[in-house]
């Protein structure tokens, strides 16, 4: 499999399980409603997130929202892609996050296009730690990014 069908591939894979979940919960669980998996622990719970991560500008107006992520979310895509084809074919590990951020940004740019807001329902929690509720997109850009953060840490890069 070369580069751009590995981009492709998992892509394409983050997408589809972060829209079936999604899915899933929009049909099963009632908004705003949550069941308890691991009591004290984890929840599902349906929330909608109209602002960015841990609630980035979700106090500010739906227009000013989706100007700003639908731009944010384009430029993104641009800038991973472009990473993505300048980085080496033995760097796998790099292309393989960066594969899993860009198909994340594209699962949440996905939600603010049908809905002005992007769908979430893990839920997990300790004592009076809350973390905020996040979804298979997220998963996949946090742990794309954990690779990137590593490579730019110990490894070469590419120029």
């Amino acid at each position: 499999m070369d580069k751009y069908q590995k981009l492709a591939v998992i892509s394409a894979l983050v997408v589809a399980l972060d829209q079936v979940t999604k899915t899933i919960v929009q049909q099963t669980i009632n908004p705003y409603y949550s069941i308890k998996v691991i009591p004290g622990f984890f929840n599902l719970t349906h929330v909608y997130n109209p602002g960015g991560a841990f609630g980035f500008a979700a106090d500010q107006s739906a227009t000013v929202r989706a100007v700003l992520f639908l731009f944010v979310s384009a430029l993104a895509l641009i800038f991973i892609f472009y990473f993505y084809k300048k980085t080496p074919d033995s760097y796998r590990m790099l292309t393989t996050g960066l594969a899993l951020i860009f198909g994340g940004a594209i699962g949440n740019l996905i939600d603010r296009i049908r809905f002005g807001t992007v769908v979430d329902f893990l839920d997990f929690y300790f004592r009076g730690m809350h973390w905020p509720s996040f979804n298979i997109a997220d998963i996949a850009i946090s742990a794309g990014m954990i690779i990137f953060v590593y490579h730019i840490l110990f490894k070469k890069m590419p120029s």
